[in-house]
């Protein structure tokens, strides 16, 4: 009972302080941020999608002069020796791969590409945010079958003022963004393995301090 209590009153506090920051703002509003969903849906129908900072090989069967090793840029294109801008991000290597074949189809005949990376990065839709009370809060490159161990290990645990037991987990579903508790205390420091989740590409986990 003094636990949902100490929650509600976290919550309560937060809301108040919010009202406040509202009123005494003189300034516009801001458009909210739009949390793009990822297309996994779940853990197994994972595929690698490419996105900035990735280094692409890109390598055209026969054709070496157009062949090579490109960075995608910040706006998620690549430019080759034939073609200035190519959008790349958000398209798997097999994907590319077919989609450079066709571009080059105009100017070479029936192209053969094979697309490899290297320096994975892949776009903000794919990676895992962590924020609050992580020794190390941060954004990780998702792996498949990654979990909330597997993260909060990336992340350095918690910190000594983390209440990881009133964490939250927040999740795009069918469009819709859903939150989950998660139990990291119990997880870390309890060993309670019935607490590890299955971590899915896009997910944010919120960590916050522990009143005392």
């Amino acid at each position: 009972m003094d636990k949902i209590f100490t929650k509600s009153l976290k919550v309560a506090f937060v809301l108040l302080l919010t009202q406040i920051i509202s009123a005494c703002s003189t300034n516009n509003i801001l458009p909210t941020a739009t949390l793009h969903p990822s297309n996994t849906a779940e853990v197994d129908s994972y595929k690698y999608l490419i996105g900035a900072g990735d280094v692409l090989n890109i390598f055209v069967w026969r054709n070496p002069e157009v062949s090579g090793s490109f960075v995608v840029r910040p706006d998620g294109m690549i430019t080759t020796s034939l073609v200035e801008d190519i959008k790349v991000s958000g398209k798997t290597p097999t994907e590319l791969a077919r989609s450079i074949e066709e571009i080059l189809g105009t100017y070479l005949r029936e192209p053969i590409v094979t697309v490899t990376v290297n320096s994975f990065v892949g776009p903000f839709s794919e990676q895992i945010r962590v924020i609050g009370e992580a020794a190390e809060p941060q954004a990780i490159n998702y792996t498949q079958h990654m979990t909330l161990l597997d993260v909060m290990i990336q992340v350095g645990g918690l910190t000594e003022f983390a209440d990881g037991n009133d964490a939250v987990l927040v999740r795009i579903e069918n469009g819709q963004q859903k939150q989950y508790d998660i139990m990291i205390d119990q997880l870390l420091k309890d060993g309670e393995i019935s607490a590890n989740i299955d971590m899915l590409p896009g997910d944010i986990i919120i960590i916050p301090e522990a009143w005392f």
